[in-house]
C-alpha cells in the first residue's frame, strides 16, 4: 500500500496559484546515478545490505523531490553493474551472495514510482594505470582484441569501425533488455573520442572504408550501431525507451561563439539524424555550458527533435570548486530556460551533487518540482490508451488515514496509476496541483488527513508502458467534515 507524508495534501492546497501555474503536469525529471568509482553509489567497503539501504534512501529522496527517471549506470569501461555472462562485474559494488545491483535498482525504482533506465557507457574500455610509451604500444596492443584501440597512451577504446565491436555491444544490449524489467536503455559515449585526428583506425578504415570520406565513414559507423541497437531493443520489448546523451552542441551555429567542440563535426555523432530516422525515442544532450553556449543550442536541438522529447542535461557538477565553480544561478537559469522553451524537461549530472545540496541545488529543485509530474506519451510507439480503472472507493479509517482503492481495467500488471483530487467534479488533468501521486504500482494508496469543513472529488487514471493515459474513472466525493462522518 502506498502511503504519503503527513500533511502533503494540505501543503498543495495552501500554495498560491502563481507558483503552480508555471509547472507542467507532464515533464521529464531525470538524474544520472554514477556507479563508476562509486561516485554516487555505493559507498565502498560496505555490506550488501548497507549498499541496498543506501540506494533505497537515495531513491526515496529523489521521489520526494518529484523526479521520475533514474539513469542507473550499468556498464562502464568494460565492466558491468549487473550479472553478465559476457563481461566481468565491476569491483565497485559488493557482489557477495549473488547481489545484482541492476535487478535491485529496477525493483526499488518501480516501488517508488520512478522509471529505471539502464545507463550504458558504450566505447571506452579499461584505462592503464600510467601512459604506455610509444615504443611499447604495439606490444601492449597485441595483448588486447584487435578491435581495441589505444587512445592518448592510456585509454583503451572499442573501434566503432570494426564489426566485432558492433556485435559485442549488441550482445550486451540483448542481455540487459532480455533479463531486466528496465524502462529504457541510455547510451553515453556513443561516439568517437575527442582527439579524432589521432584515433588509430587507419587499418580499419583501409579494410572497411570502401572509398568513403573518413569523417563520413566514422559517422556512418556510429549511425549503423545506433540503428541496430534500436531495432534490437524494439524486437525484444517495444516499450523500452532508447535514448542517448550526445554532446550538448550538435553543429556550429552562425553568430554563436565556438570552441571547436560539436557532436557532428568533432566526435561524429549525428544525433539529429537518429531522431529524424526514428531510431531514437528521446535525447538528453549534455548541455554543460553557460549562456550563449547553452540557450541557442537548446533551441537547435528542439528544432531537430522530430517531435521526440529533448531533455537538456544540466551540468550541476560544474558548481564544484574542483570544476568550474559555477554559481547556483547558472543552473537555476538553465532550469527556467528549459521549462519556458519547448524542451521536455531537465536531467542533472550527477546524483550526489543534488543529494548533497551543492550550493543549494536540492532546495532549488524542490521548489522547481513542487508537484509530481507525468511522463510524456510515446505515441510513435503506441497511441492506444488503456481503459479507465473501475470501482473507485474512498474511505477513512479510525487512524485518520484516507484510503483510495480501485480495480485494474484489465489483467495486465504493467499498468501504473495517477491519483487526482479536485474541489469540483471536473478534474483538470493538466494542472499538476491536483496530482496526488503518479506512476503508482498496485491499486490503492493511503495517506493521513485532517478533518475540516471541506470535501474533494477523488479519481484515478491508468497508464501503460508507453505513458498513454486513460480517461479518468468516475470520481468519488469524500467529505472531510467530522459532522458528516
Amino acid at each position: 500500500m502506498n502511503k504519503f507524508k503527513k500533511g502533503v495534501l494540505f501543503l498543495l492546497l495552501l500554495l498560491p496559484f502563481a507558483v503552480f501555474a508555471q509547472i507542467p503536469a507532464t515533464e521529464i525529471r531525470a538524474v544520472w546515478l554514477t556507479t563508476s568509482w562509486g561516485l554516487d553509489w555505493p559507498t565502498q567497503g560496505t555490506s550488501v545490505e548497507q549498499q541496498k539501504e543506501e540506494l533505497r534512501k537515495q531513491l526515496d529522496e529523489f521521489r520526494r523531490l518529484n523526479f521520475n527517471i533514474i539513469f542507473f549506470q550499468v556498464r562502464a569501461r568494460g565492466t558491468t553493474f549487473y550479472k553478465s555472462a559476457i563481461e566481468p562485474q565491476s569491483s565497485y559494488f559488493n557482489n557477495s551472495n549473488g547481489f545484482d545491483p541492476l535487478a535491485f535498482a529496477v525493483e526499488a525504482c518501480h516501488k517508488r514510482g520512478l522509471e529505471c533506465h539502464a545507463w550504458f557507457v558504450t566505447f571506452p574500455m579499461n584505462t592503464e594505470s600510467k601512459p604506455i610509451p610509444k615504443k611499447k604500444q604495439k606490444a601492449a596492443a597485441k595483448k588486447h582484441p584487435d578491435n581495441y584501440k589505444l587512445v592518448k597512451d592510456s585509454q583503451w577504446y572499442l573501434d566503432p569501425g570494426d564489426p566485432k565491436t558492433k556485435n559485442h555491444i549488441l550482445s550486451l544490449v540483448r542481455e540487459i533488455v532480455s533479463k531486466y524489467d528496465i524502462d529504457g536503455i541510455h547510451f553515453d559515449y556513443i561516439r568517437y573520442p575527442n582527439n579524432d585526428k589521432t584515433f588509430p583506425d587507419e587499418d580499419t578504415y583501409k579494410k572497411y572504408g570502401k572509398g568513403k570520406n573518413l569523417h563520413q565513414w566514422r559517422r556512418d559507423n556510429i549511425n549503423s550501431l545506433v540503428f541496430a541497437i534500436y531495432d534490437t531493443v524494439k524486437s525484444l520489448k517495444k516499450w523500452v525507451q532508447v535514448s542517448s546523451s550526445p554532446l550538448g552542441r550538435y553543429k556550429v551555429l552562425p553568430h554563436v561563439p565556438q570552441d571547436g567542440w560539436t557532436a557532428y563535426d568533432v566526435v561524429f555523432q549525428d544525433a539529429a539524424y537518429w531522431l529524424k530516422a526514428g531510431k531514437h525515442d528521446m535525447l538528453f544532450p549534455m548541455m554543460y555550458h553557460r549562456n550563449e553556449l547553452f540557450d541557442p543550442f537548446v533551441d537547435d536541438w528542439i528544432l531537430n527533435s522530430n517531435l521526440r522529447p529533448i531533455t537538456p542535461g544540466l551540468g550541476v557538477y560544474q558548481m564544484m570548486p574542483s570544476e568550474k565553480n559555477w554559481a547556483i544561478e547558472d543552473i537555476t537559469k538553465q532550469m527556467e530556460y528549459t521549462r519556458k522553451s519547448e524542451a521536455s524537461g531537465q536531467a542533472y549530472f550527477r546524483a550526489q551533487n543534488i543529494l548533497n545540496n551543492l550550493k543549494g541545488i536540492k532546495d532549488s529543485v524542490r521548489a522547481f518540482y513542487l508537484y509530481p509530474s507525468k511522463l510524456p506519451p510515446l505515441k510513435w510507439l503506441d497511441n492506444i490508451a488503456p481503459n479507465s480503472p473501475l470501482d473507485l472507493k474512498v474511505y477513512k479509517d479510525k487512524d485518520n488515514f484516507l484510503h483510495i482503492e480501485w480495480k485494474s481495467p484489465d489483467e495486465s500488471d504493467d499498468l501504473t496509476y495517477t491519483v487526482y483530487y479536485s474541489p469540483t467534479e471536473y478534474v483538470d488533468m493538466k494542472n499538476p496541483k491536483y496530482i496526488i501521486a503518479t506512476r503508482i504500482k498496485g491499486t490503492k494508496i493511503s495517506f493521513p488527513i485532517k478533518s475540516g469543513e471541506y470535501g474533494f472529488y477523488y479519481t484515478v487514471t491508468a497508464s501503460d508502458r508507453y505513458h498513454n493515459e486513460s480517461v479518468i474513472a468516475f470520481a468519488a466525493y469524500f467529505s472531510h467534515s467530522e459532522r458528516i462522518q
